[in-house]
């Protein structure tokens, strides 16, 4: 009964996720209006109460209900946060139902294989967080890009000022000269000046839209040289070589760790690995650890214990500079 309810339930969400992506289909149109209505919208800070909100309510998943379900539950608009910082094209609701897609199926099929509950529960769980861990990669990878080239950025502003123009046009002059992910986040916050958002405003948006450490660097020195005064450019400057010293750090310590973080991906990779090898070439010795009350309590333990060494080897190869 339970591999009965397994099975159906993956075909029902693989039939939903179906229903999802032929509902949720647009014109080329439709999607060029959306496309230019996202790059005009802003996932603005709930902080900023007095800010002007360009954005529009989207429910893009074909289905009111898992609308209305990720509403109730708060969840949607920190997913779609998301997915922009990663610049996945994708929406809430569509990551949602893929996890919960893919989740079930590996679930099912390792029930299929091995009759052992908690194993299946256990990995499609881990299957469920493929899509999610997915878009973290991206988000930090394009951060990473974004601390790169953020320096060069800041350099043409400074060489903007310093020629006459206001830090805004400056902004927007980094914004066509500068490669991306700065060239979009710079034109954003552009935009929205000259939409009549304020400076501050549109500074901080750009601080909550890229929560890293340089971008709030950056606000905060032109914010307080706003309210203060003083060589905005010289500041700027001051800015990009604290940026540049800070990613070189950062550098230096991805370099040292790199043997620790090594350790870390060899032994956390190596069982799966080699188990699944080993049950390719005698499923009859590697089924003892599911059909076997003892071998389930190995193979239990021995993922606890695989996963404790994976926390304690990132705890230490994480280092806080």
């Amino acid at each position: 009964m339970a591999l009965i309810v397994i099975v159906f339930l993956a075909f029902f969400l693989a039939a939903a996720l179906v229903l999802f992506a032929i509902a949720g289909r647009r014109t080329e149109e439709g999607q060029q209006a959306l496309s230019r209505l996202q790059k005009m919208s802003l996932p603005q800070s709930v902080d900023v109460a007095d800010s002007l909100d360009l954005r529009r309510v989207e429910h893009s998943s074909g289905l009111p209900w898992l609308d209305r379900l990720m509403d109730r539950l708060a969840i949607s608009q920190r997913c779609q946060l998301l997915l922009y910082q990663a610049d996945v094209p994708w929406t809430a609701a569509k990551l949602l139902l893929i996890s919960v897609v893919i989740g079930c199926c590996g679930a099912a099929l390792v029930y299929l294989r091995t009759w052992a509950i908690f194993a299946a529960i256990m990995f499609g769980a881990l299957a469920a967080c493929g899509p999610y861990l997915y878009v973290v990669y991206k988000r930090n990878s394009r951060f990473d890009k974004m601390r790169l080239y953020l320096p060069e950025a800041l350099d043409l502003i400074t060489a903007a000022i310093r020629a006459g123009h206001s830090f805004s046009s400056a902004m927007g002059m980094a914004a066509k000269e500068s490669p991306e992910p700065v060239r979009r986040e710079f034109r954003q916050s552009f935009d929205e000046q000259n939409f009549g958002l304020e400076l501050r405003l549109a500074l901080l948006n750009l601080a909550h839209r890229v929560p890293i450490h340089d971008i709030r660097i950056m606000v905060t020195a032109v914010l307080i040289q706003n309210e203060t005064g003083g060589n905005l450019a010289e500041i700027l400057d001051k800015v990009a070589y604290l940026i540049r010293e800070d990613f070189r750090l950062q550098r230096q310590v991805k370099v040292h760790t790199a043997q620790g973080r090594l350790t870390g991906w060899i032994l956390s990779l190596l069982p799966p690995i080699l188990g699944f090898l080993l049950y390719l070439v005698r499923p009859e010795h590697m089924s003892v650890l599911w059909t076997r009350s003892i071998g389930r309590t190995m193979l239990y333990t021995g993922m606890a214990l695989t996963l404790l060494g994976i926390l304690v080897i990132r705890k230490i190869i994480r280092i806080q500079v």
